[in-house]
């Protein structure tokens, strides 16, 4: 398009699932929207040569490696873009800051609060130098979730006085899928709670554009040994007849109360039967109600508490049209968008922040905050879920008072 005069080099560390997802995003996004520079797929990193070579090129990506700290230090390099396991993410953002490169870092941020608030404190050091870093909370940039936000803002439902909000999966419901490296607390952090409850903990914030202060939670783990496959952690492949130990939660449970003194529920689970991916989000307030599901992420559900008595109801609203949010740039009203869209709607996002050298969001801060809201769920899941404080890292009261 005409406003795409020069490439933004990228370089994707990782593949598998969320790989594909940032390549479709990376790949789709300057094909619908004008941006200000072009997304240039140029490297793919990888632990294995030839699977990352193969995948390179069924994906799109020019070029193949597997060592990723020589990457971070090409001068043809421009955006690193991090899909690794959590326990990554850290080393390989705070050195791809220090080199000079922009960071879209897959969620949750880190494993810890506190590789978070390291992460958080190279980004702040690095966009004083003109280096940006984002965190890939895909779910703010589907349509529905970011027009719930936009009604919230405008006063639509009144003053908020509650919010629902769960994340439920059931693709562990079988006692005997097999082990995978997300249930593997070394490499995860966490399990749904980091996984799916980041989520709902950073859209319940965005929607509403509060935080949350304290949580009282329960965590548990439903089965606690899996059988592993042959080649290792993995989905796929041949199962032996070892096991392995789950060193994460299967469940987390927690009420918040944000900062104004609102209380919330939250629910993260990955054994929630018959549930494949709903994320849904339910925001009472003084004078309506708005409430968002994944599994239904076209639509909007709005209830006007103004109206008579006898038109009250929820509405749902098709969030189709050229009006919404990201919709211009797609198909004509009622033609549907996929699961697929957010992506390219993150790289539309953080494309035009770079070129307008803003700091995209959410940012690493943002994700710090969820990150300490996660880590006081764990403190109060072990403590007999006893009332915590979400005490805000050094990096969030800096970035206060700035």
């Amino acid at each position: 398009m005409a406003g795409q005069t020069r490439p933004l080099r990228i370089a994707m560390i990782g593949h598998g699932f969320m790989g594909a997802a940032h390549s479709q995003g990376w790949r789709t996004a300057p094909r619908f929207f004008d941006l200000s520079a072009r997304p240039s797929m140029d490297v793919l990193v990888g632990r294995n040569a030839a699977a990352v070579q193969q995948t390179a090129e069924s994906w799109g990506w020019a070029q193949a490696a597997t060592d990723w700290r020589s990457v971070i230090e090409r001068d043809d390099i421009d955006v690193i873009d991090i899909v690794t396991p959590g326990n990554t993410h850290a080393e390989i953002a705070i050195a791809a800051l220090a080199a000079g490169k922009h960071v879209l870092c897959e969620k949750p941020l880190a494993n810890t609060v506190a590789e978070a608030e390291a992460m958080a404190d190279a980004a702040a050091e690095a966009a004083a130098s003109g280096a940006f870093a984002m965190v890939g909370f895909t779910y703010r940039r589907v349509p529905a979730a970011t027009f719930a936000r936009d009604l919230v803002a405008a006063g639509r439902i009144g003053e908020v006085r509650q919010i629902r909000a769960s994340y439920r999966q059931d693709w562990l419901a079988d006692a005997d899928a097999p082990m995978t490296w997300r249930l593997d607390k070394s490499l995860a952090g966490s399990g749904a709670l980091g996984d799916i409850g980041a989520h709902a903990v950073d859209l319940a914030q965005f929607i509403i554009g509060q935080n949350i202060a304290s949580v009282s939670g329960v965590l548990q783990t439903i089965v606690g040994e899996r059988p592993l496959l042959a080649e290792g952690h993995g989905l796929s492949g041949t199962a032996s007849s070892k096991r392995g130990t789950v060193s994460v939660d299967d469940l987390a449970l927690f009420t918040a109360r944000f900062d104004s003194g609102v209380l919330g529920s939250f629910e993260a689970s990955r054994f929630a039967t018959g549930r494949k991916n709903a994320l849904r989000i339910e925001v009472s307030g003084s004078t309506g109600a708005l409430a968002f599901d994944l599994e239904d992420l076209n639509a909007l559900q709005f209830y006007d508490s103004t109206r008579a008595a006898t038109e009250q109801g929820f509405t749902r609203i098709l969030v189709t049209e050229p009006e919404h949010p990201y919709l211009s740039a797609w198909w004509p009203a009622g033609h549907t968008l996929g699961y697929e869209h957010g992506f390219a709607h993150q790289a539309r996002d953080f494309v035009e922040a770079i070129g307008a050298q803003t700091q995209p969001l959410p940012s690493f801060a943002d994700g710090l905050r969820v990150q300490s809201v996660l880590g006081s769920v764990e403190r109060s899941a072990a403590d007999d879920s006893r009332w915590t404080d979400v005490t805000p890292p050094a990096a969030i009261i800096k970035e206060n008072q700035s």
